[in-house]
């Protein structure tokens, strides 16, 4: 990590204590030339994970401005940003409470995945999917597990037995031609909606289980570092997944990059 601010001053201990509570939302995402895709996407998720957790309105003009210094403090016009919002004043005995809150916004260098990857599925979900918080242990777990088990990380299930998000990724598969966006509760990711807002090809949401992989022929994984193509999902090889990938690598270098500086 190359900086740590805490509303647009350089973070110290007293700010980052509050954070300890585990109580907040984030958004993760890639900065180039001082720019992001998605922009609008990710400051509405930390738009509504404030609303949601604290019952306060996020001045996201204010947080972008703080992400665009952050940047210029650490001299790299290519990085990786987190950005987390968290309330010192926020109390589990009055959880009710609407509070004010703070906004860490840390730099650090750029990643871009792309290295095929294969997944082991596991029946979990997150608590809260569609909420990008900070409890993350379960997926950092799970991912864990699939490692030590010879993969390269876990596809989770959910109580249905439904195929519904990687451990930190959104999964697109490739059957008879057309991508299916498996329909399950998971966190939406900001790539995720570009890709699908740009796909010129046959597309839908579908519910997808385990049984339903002997018609699959490719699949990909996407977040804000990257697109990867899954080269196995558990024992079922996907021959064309390198294919699909470069397709949908092709579809998010159309969309355009939005400058942090408005």
């Amino acid at each position: 990590m190359n900086v740590l601010t805490c509303n647009g001053c350089i973070a110290n201990g007293a700010d980052l204590a509050p954070a300890l509570v585990n109580y907040g939302h984030f958004t993760s995402l890639q900065v180039r030339d001082g720019a992001v895709q998605g922009l609008a996407l990710h400051l509405q998720r930390l738009a509504y994970g404030t609303e949601a957790l604290f019952g306060s309105t996020l001045d996201t003009a204010q947080v972008r401005a703080w992400m665009a210094q952050a940047v210029q403090q650490a001299g790299m016009p290519a990085a990786s940003l987190r950005v987390t919002v968290f309330s010192p004043c926020f109390s589990f005995r009055e959880p009710l409470a609407a509070v004010p809150v703070d906004v860490l916004v840390a730099v650090a260098p750029p990643v871009t995945l792309q290295a095929p990857a294969r997944v082991r599925s596991v029946r979990w979900q997150r608590e809260w999917p569609a909420l990008k918080h900070v409890g993350t242990f379960g997926l950092f777990a799970q991912r864990r597990a699939a490692m030590a088990a010879g993969f390269d990380d876990a596809l989770l299930l959910d109580a249905q037995g439904r195929l519904s998000e990687g451990t930190t990724w959104n999964l697109a598969v490739q059957r008879d031609g057309q991508l299916l966006w498996p329909q399950a509760d998971a966190l939406r990711g900001t790539t995720e909606a570009l890709l699908q807002a740009g796909w010129s090809g046959p597309s839908r949401w579908q519910a997808l289980g385990l049984d339903e992989l002997d018609s699959v022929d490719a699949a990909f994984a996407c977040n804000a570092s990257g697109i990867w193509p899954l080269a196995a999902i558990d024992d079922h090889v996907l021959a064309g997944s390198s294919a699909l990938a470069g397709q949908a690598r092709a579809v998010l270098a159309a969309v355009p990059w939005n400058p942090l500086q408005p």
